[in-house]
């Protein structure tokens, strides 16, 4: 464990004022700029006696560590490293790759001449959610520097005030008291520095023992140079943490020489060391060799570039939103280290645009990360959702000792689809992520417990008999927001009579649920209407191998979710453990164009957008099925309707 934090207040502050823009240029005028707030009245922060300036972190001692021996087995894939081959994917050039992010477009569409469908007030009405948590309008894309703070939950995420696509990133600021019902406020940062002008990008955030809050973020310079930054709550004894101040001496860093000034991006929450620092973590990349640097400081005032790379995997490319924390089968404190204690290394890959994860051994004194298992490292091992879900972040709260997990959903239909309705993305549901204990190697996630609060009323069924071939409809009120608690058990005999196979099943390549074996597919219709013309399958597909042995595959098809022309129907899912004795379990929350599957209690979730023209409103139905061709499935659930968080704007009154 590390040893007790300090007291004592590591910032300090002498003039919150901005420096100019470089050039002097002037803030964009139509966002609200961050107030200048004086010292005065400041009494939680010390005095500054100067203007920290930024560390360029260009030693050569660095740069030449990273390209030594010592690291070679990271870089070419040398002894005890697992080698990925290098991606090569010709692509339309979407929206924020020329400026430094990943793709802030749908990839399938960018540059492409579709004949767009014929959407109408009512379909694009009906995509917009009633439980997830989505601005008023706009764009928005990943969550940033989560955390509690005196009684609120905060939330602040990557926006674009001005329109439905990607550009002008700012901070957008939401709060709620359950993780719920959120409260939307003013923005939090705007794009108004010369060292952030071309966007205030991710970043996270940082609770210290005496109450200061550190947010260090990305700026995107006027040179298009990914800085690192700090910035801090204006009056700390404002629960709302309504105004922000950026940090005089900012940026604070720069990229190392040996990276590319786009390539340096998404600090970490930082964590206190038994040494009495605080350490964070900054994703990058070395040719097509993912890494991350990690930095030290005492006060938040001077950071000093640690030797080595806290981890690296060749051929991942870059590594956004690199996160870090201890896991167990209860919440850790980010700081929590000691023996016996594994630590999550979790990378958003710029190249797929997936989130992957994978558990292991910090060594604090030799600053390095490594995982259980070679073959289930980062970015070629487990993702944390097999569908839409990227740029996530956690945080450790402290108000009920856990950790939660935020992720950013973007769209899968067209741009124009977007515009059209006004705003684009969603984040998941907040989910509760712990240790696995039963494989050692998975983690579970799982919908907060705040979310039962939405229930409503509710219909079981028990012991439902689906022979194969069949479609069982479900008398269920309409299933636009609905919660589904499911359980399946395949018939003994059928499995016993069922041939072996040598092939895996995989879920993108299989044709979805319509392709049937003697064991599947079998699962549930969501969002479907009454004839199945548009549903959208969430299955189970069973696989007996050599020696009897059974691998379970969770899919969502989106190859019939709709009728429309510009959206990407694609297949999800991967290879669940099901552990002896456990039945097949799913939760799947629907809210109008989202669908979130949790099977076998978070092992492995799936997170998709639906965009149906049929099944909407009082159309959307639910059935079970059976597709297999040998085995019947008995399936007992219970279904709640869902209530709307009523997520608004924030009022005094």
């Amino acid at each position: 464990m590390a040893e007790p934090y300090p007291s004592r207040s590591p910032v300090d502050q002498e003039d919150p004022g901005y420096a100019p823009l470089a050039g002097g240029e002037e803030p964009r005028d139509h966002r609200r700029p961050i107030r200048a707030i004086l010292a005065v009245g400041l009494s939680v922060l010390l005095v500054v006696g100067i203007v920290i300036g930024f560390s360029t972190d260009t030693s050569p001692d660095v740069c030449a560590e990273v390209n030594s021996a010592r690291l070679e087995p990271f870089l070419l894939g040398g002894a005890g490293q697992r080698s990925v081959p290098v991606k090569t994917v010709v692509r339309p050039v979407p929206r924020g790759v020329k400026e430094g992010v990943s793709a802030k477009s749908n990839r399938v569409f960018a540059g492409a001449n579709l004949r767009g469908f014929p959407w109408n007030n009512s379909m694009l009405s009906w995509q917009r959610t009633a439980y997830h948590f989505q601005p008023e309008k706009n764009w928005m894309n990943d969550p940033n520097g989560p955390m509690y703070y005196k009684g609120w939950y905060h939330f602040f995420y990557q926006y674009n005030p001005d329109a439905a696509v990607w550009g002008n990133i700012v901070w957008g600021h939401a709060v709620s008291e359950d993780l719920i019902h959120w409260l939307y406020l003013p923005l939090a940062m705007v794009a108004d520095q010369w060292y952030d002008i071309n966007g205030v990008w991710s970043g996270s955030a940082t609770v210290l023992p005496d109450g200061q809050v550190m947010m260090l973020y990305t700026g995107s310079s006027n040179e298009s140079q990914q800085l690192q930054n700090l910035a801090y709550p204006a009056n700390l004894s404002d629960p709302l943490l309504i105004d922000w101040v950026k940090h005089p001496g900012n940026p604070i860093l720069a990229p190392p020489q040996c990276i590319d000034k786009l390539d340096f991006r998404d600090p970490t929450t930082a964590w206190y060391t038994s040494g009495g620092k605080w350490r964070f973590a900054v994703g990058a990349k070395i040719n097509k060799t993912g890494v991350s640097f990690v930095y030290e400081t005492e006060d938040f005032k001077s950071y000093k570039l640690l030797p080595g790379l806290l981890h690296a995997v060749p051929g991942t490319g870059m590594w956004e939103c690199v996160d870090f924390f201890p896991v167990s089968d209860d919440g850790l404190d980010t700081s929590v280290n000691g023996p016996g204690v594994k630590h999550v290394m979790k990378v958003s890959l710029d190249d797929d645009r997936h989130d992957y994860y994978a558990i292991g051994t910090y060594n604090e004194e030799a600053n390095t990360w490594v995982p259980d298992s070679p073959e289930i490292d980062v970015g070629i091992g487990i993702r944390y959702d097999y569908g839409i879900f990227y740029a996530s972040k956690t945080f450790y709260d402290q108000n009920k000792s856990r950790r939660i997990l935020w992720g950013w959903i973007t769209e899968s239909d067209s741009e124009y689809a977007d515009v059209q309705k006004g705003w684009a993305s969603l984040q998941a549901l907040p989910r509760t992520i712990v240790l696995d204990t039963k494989t050692g190697s998975n983690l579970l996630q799982w919908p907060v417990e705040e979310v039962d609060s939405l229930r409503l009323s509710s219909k079981e069924f028990d012991s439902v008999e689906v022979e194969a071939g069949m479609v069982v409809p479900l008398d269920v009120e309409t299933a636009t927001q609905v919660d589904i608690v499911a359980e399946f058990e395949l018939d003994k005999q059928a499995l016993e009579a069922a041939p072996e196979a040598d092939a895996d099943y995989v879920c993108s390549a299989s044709g979805g649920a319509s392709q049937r074996s003697a064991l599947g597919p079998f699962g549930l219709l969501v969002l479907a209407d009454d004839d199945l013309s548009e549903q959208t399958p969430v299955y189970f597909y069973v696989v007996k191998g050599p020696n009897g042995t059974l691998k379970t595959s969770i899919c969502t098809d989106q190859s019939r979710s709709s009728v429309a022309t510009d959206v990407h129907k694609q297949v999800y899912g991967s290879f669940v453990p099901v552990l002896e004795g456990e039945k097949l379990s799913l939760r799947i929350l629907v809210d109008h164009s989202i669908v979130e599957t949790f099977a076998q209690g978070g092992r492995s979730c799936i997170t998709a957008r639906v965009y149906p023209t049929k099944a909407i409103y009082g159309a959307a139905r639910v059935f079970l099925f059976n597709n297999a061709t040998e085995a019947n499935v008995k399936a007992s659930l219970k279904i709640w309707q869902m209530n709307s968080a009523f997520i608004r704007p924030y009022s005094p009154q």
